[in-house]
C-alpha cells in the first residue's frame, strides 16, 4: 500500500539509513547482544552521520530539522530490521531526552550537553521509574532537597533504558513530597557526579542489546542550574511530553510488525513441508492475509497520527490509542510469525525469535496498555 505521509527526498533520506544501519547496525547487532549494550562506537558512528538529534537548531551543533518525519523514519527503519538495541536506545536519546533539555533546560545546560548528545559523545537516558512507582509517576520518592545553590538527592530508579551507558540522565524528583504532582520536579543529573552509581545491566527476556539498569543516587548535589524548567513543574512537563514518547513506541511496534510479516513472508517461500511450499497451505496463506490487512490499518493509523503530530495537534488520548493498539498488534503479529517459523520460530539466530521476545515489553514501558485504556476512556467518559 503506497505512503502518501513521505515525499521524494524522506525516501531518499530513509534509503541512505537502511544503507548505513545495513552496514553499521545488522553486523554487530550480535556483539551488542552478548555484551547487552550498544557500542559507544557505534553512538559516535549514528552522530556522525547526522542521525541523533535531527531536530536542534545549529547554533548547538544540530540540524535543525523540525519535521517530525525524517525523527520517525530512523525509529521505523531500526524497528524494522529487528536490532532492538539501537531501535530502542537512539530514538529515546533523541526523541524523549533531548527535548527535555531543549524545551526547557538552561542556556548554559543547553551549551553544555546537546552538542555532545548530537554527536553521540554523550548518552542520555530518561529516569521516572521507580522501584515502587511505575506508571503512576505521582507516586514517585526519589528526594531533592534544596540546599541553596545545589539539590541533595538521595533515592533509586529502575528498568532505565540507555542507563549503563548513560553520562546524563533527566530524572523526576519530588521538590515538595507534601504537594504531590505539583511537588515534582525534574533534574539533569550527571553520571559521573560523586554519588551516582549504576546497577549491572538487567538480564532481560528480550531486548538484549539494549542496556537497562538501576540508577542509584546517594547525596548526590545537583546544581540549580540544572533543573529542567521551574521547580514544581516537572509532572507537567513529563505529562506534555509523554505524547511524543507514546508515538514513538507505537511507529517503533508498527515497524517491527512490518518487518516481522515480510521476514516470515519470504520465510514460507522458501521452506517446503508435505512436498510442497509452506506458503501453499491454506492456513499459511489465510494467516499471511489476516496479518498484512491488519498490519496495513495499523500502519494508516500510525502515519495519521505522525501526521497530527508534525502539525502539532496529536492529543494525549490518541497518541495512548496508538501505543495501546500497535504494540498490542506488534504481539500479535511477532506471535504468528513464529508459529509459522515452526520450530526454526524458537532459535535465537532466527530473527522472529528476536522479534517475539523483543515485542513483549513494548506493551508494559512508556505506560503500560492498561494505564493506556485508562487515559482513553478519561477522554470518551469525560
Amino acid at each position: 500500500m503506497e505512503r502518501n505521509i513521505y515525499n521524494e527526498e524522506h525516501k531518499m533520506f530513509a534509503q541512505s539509513l537502511r544503507d548505513f544501519i545495513a552496514k553499521e547496525v545488522l553486523p554487530n547487532n550480535a556483539k551488542w547482544e552478548k555484551a547487552q549494550m550498544v557500542s559507544r562506537e557505534s553512538w559516535l558512528k549514528f552522530g556522525e552521520a547526522g542521525y541523533l538529534c535531527m531536530q536542534i537548531d545549529e547554533q548547538y551543533g544540530g540540524l535543525g530539522i523540525k519535521d517530525f518525519r525524517y525523527n520517525a523514519l530512523v525509529t521505523e527503519e531500526l524497528a524494522r530490521t529487528g536490532s532492538a538495541g539501537p531501535a530502542v536506545g537512539y530514538p529515546l536519546h533523541s526523541d524523549i531526552v533531548s527535548p527535555y533539555i531543549d524545551h526547557y533546560g538552561t542556556e548554559a545546560t543547553k551549551k553544555k550537553w546537546l552538542p555532545k548528545m548530537i554527536s553521540g559523545e554523550a548518552i542520555g537516558a530518561i529516569a521516572m521509574t521507580e522501584p515502587g512507582a511505575g506508571s503512576d509517576l505521582q507516586a514517585i520518592r526519589t528526594t531533592a532537597v534544596d540546599k541553596g545553590d545545589y539539590y541533595l538527592v538521595n533515592g533509586s530508579k529502575t528498568f532505565i533504558t540507555n542507563g549503563y551507558l548513560s553520562d546524563i540522565a533527566v530524572v523526576a524528583v519530588k521538590t515538595d513530597p507534601a504537594k504531590g504532582a505539583k511537588g515534582t520536579s525534574l533534574l539533569l543529573m550527571e553520571a559521573a557526579s560523586k554519588g551516582f552509581s549504576k546497577g549491572k545491566p538487567f538480564e532481560k527476556i528480550g531486548l538484549h542489546a539494549q542496556d537497562t539498569c538501576e540508577l542509584f543516587f546517594e547525596n548526590v548535589e545537583v546544581p540549580k542550574e540544572n533543573l529542567i524548567g521551574k521547580e514544581g513543574e516537572g509532572f507537567k512537563y513529563m505529562m506534555t511530553e509523554l505524547s511524543q514518547e507514546r508515538l514513538m513506541v507505537a511507529l517503533s511496534a508498527i515497524g517491527a510488525a512490518e518487518g516481522a510479516l515480510q521476514k516470515t513472508i519470504q520465510y514460507t517461500k522458501e521452506r517446503n513441508a508435505f512436498g510442497k511450499q509452506i506458503a501453499e497451505f491454506q492456513n499459511t496463506r489465510f494467516k499471511l492475509a489476516e496479518m498484512a490487512t491488519e498490519v496495513a490499518i495499523g500502519r494508516t493509523f500510525a502515519d495519521r497520527c505522525l501526521e497530527l503530530h508534525s502539525d502539532k495537534k496529536l492529543d494525549q488520548a490518541t497518541a495512548s490509542m496508538a501505543k495501546y493498539w500497535l504494540t498490542d498488534l506488534q504481539s500479535k503479529v511477532a506471535d504468528i510469525c513464529l508459529q509459522l517459523h515452526g520450530g526454526y520460530g524458537y532459535i535465537w539466530e532466527y530473527d522472529v525469535a528476536r522479534a517475539w521476545a523483543d515485542a513483549r515489553v513494548q506493551r508494559i514501558y512508556a505506560g503500560t496498555n492498561e494505564i493506556m485504556k485508562e487515559l482513553i476512556a478519561r477522554n470518551v467518559l469525560k
